[in-house]
C-alpha cells in the first residue's frame, strides 16, 4: 500500500479534454495525460481493501491494489509487469473499458472511487515512452520456442 492516508488526503481527479472543435479537426488523443504528481495522488487513494473488490470487478482481474502501489512509488518497470500479467492489451482497455473496477471499489461507498482507469491508461503510455514494452515470442503448443 502506498501511502496508507492517501484516500483521505486526495480526491479523485480525472484528466482534461481537449475542447470539441479542436477534436473535430483530427483523429488524435483528445484526453491530456494527468501530471506525475496528480497521478502519484491518485494511485495513493488506493486503499489496498483486505478483500479488493476491484479484482472481482474487474472482467479481466487485473491486480489492482499492486499496480497502483507500483504507481505510488513510481515503479514503472512493476507497474507495466502486473498490469500486462493480466491484460494483453491496457491500451486498448484503458480507453474504451467501462470500468467496472471502479464501481466495485470499497472507496466509492462515501467517496469518489480510485481512478482505476486513468491509471491502467497512464501506465501503459508511461511504458511505451519509456521502452517498456517489447514484443514477445509466442510459445509453440509444442512447448518449444
Amino acid at each position: 500500500m502506498g501511502k496508507p492516508t492517501g484516500f483521505l488526503e486526495f480526491t479523485r481527479e480525472l484528466p482534461g479534454k481537449a475542447p470539441v472543435a479542436d477534436r473535430k479537426k483530427h483523429y488524435n488523443e483528445f484526453v491530456e495525460r494527468l501530471p506525475e504528481q496528480k497521478l502519484n495522488q491518485q494511485s495513493a487513494r488506493c486503499m489496498n481493501c483486505g478483500v479488493p473488490f476491484c479484482h472481482s470487478g474487474c472482467p479481466l482481474g487485473n491486480v489492482i491494489p499492486e499496480f497502483n502501489d507500483a504507481v505510488y512509488r513510481k515503479d514503472w518497470q512493476e507497474a507495466y509487469e502486473v498490469l500486462s500479467s493480466t491484460n494483453n492489451f491496457p491500451e486498448f482497455t484503458g480507453r474504451i473499458c467501462p470500468a467496472p473496477c471502479e464501481s466495485a471499489c470499497v472507496l466509492g461507498i462515501n467517496q469518489p472511487p480510485v481512478a482505476i482507469e486513468e491509471i491502467e491508461k497512464h501506465i501503459i503510455e508511461i511504458a511505451f515512452d519509456k521502452g517498456l514494452v517489447q514484443p514477445r515470442t509466442p510459445r509453440l503448443r509444442t512447448g518449444k520456442k
